[in-house]
């Protein structure tokens, strides 16, 4: 079954078309949008709603085979091999809910899309900073105790 997710490509953005096809997949992935078995749009289905080269979808789908979330089967299309989602993430997650609730508070105390962008950047930036790199750290001790 194709899954319906429609590909939005900002031109202006500064970020490669095949890029924005990438990041919204894992997003589609991470939210549970997208689950494994799930078949992607072809490259001319998101050519013709997106206005992108089909060589462009191509090469984003490339990366995401790389990277173990998607695959091709000839004849069939590709299609999600693995999830991002987290239940915590879910639509329906009490997580999810508060965002939504702070999400209406800054919209009502006049922030902007930009202004909430750069508040929840720093946020990240200040509560993750070196989470990935302890976890890089912790997954390089344990491939050297494997060996």
């Amino acid at each position: 079954m194709v899954k319906e997710i429609e590909f939005r490509i900002d031109r202006r953005s500064g970020v490669a078309a095949y890029q924005q096809i990438v990041l919204q997949t894992k997003q589609a992935l991470r939210l549970g949008v997208l689950l494994p078995g799930d078949r992607l749009p072809t490259a001319k289905e998101v050519a013709e709603s997106s206005a992108v080269n089909p060589n462009t979808t191509l090469k984003a789908y490339r990366e995401l085979e790389r990277e173990g979330l998607v695959e091709p089967r000839p004849g069939m299309g590709t299609f999600v091999r693995q999830s991002l989602a987290q239940p915590q993430a879910a639509a329906d997650s009490p997580l999810r809910g508060e965002l939504a609730a702070w999400m209406d508070k800054a919209r009502e105390a006049g922030l902007e899309p930009d202004d909430v962008t750069a508040l929840v950047a720093s946020l990240l930036q200040e509560r993750y900073a070196g989470h990935g790199a302890s976890a890089a750290r912790s997954h390089s001790r344990e491939s050297e105790e494997r060996t």
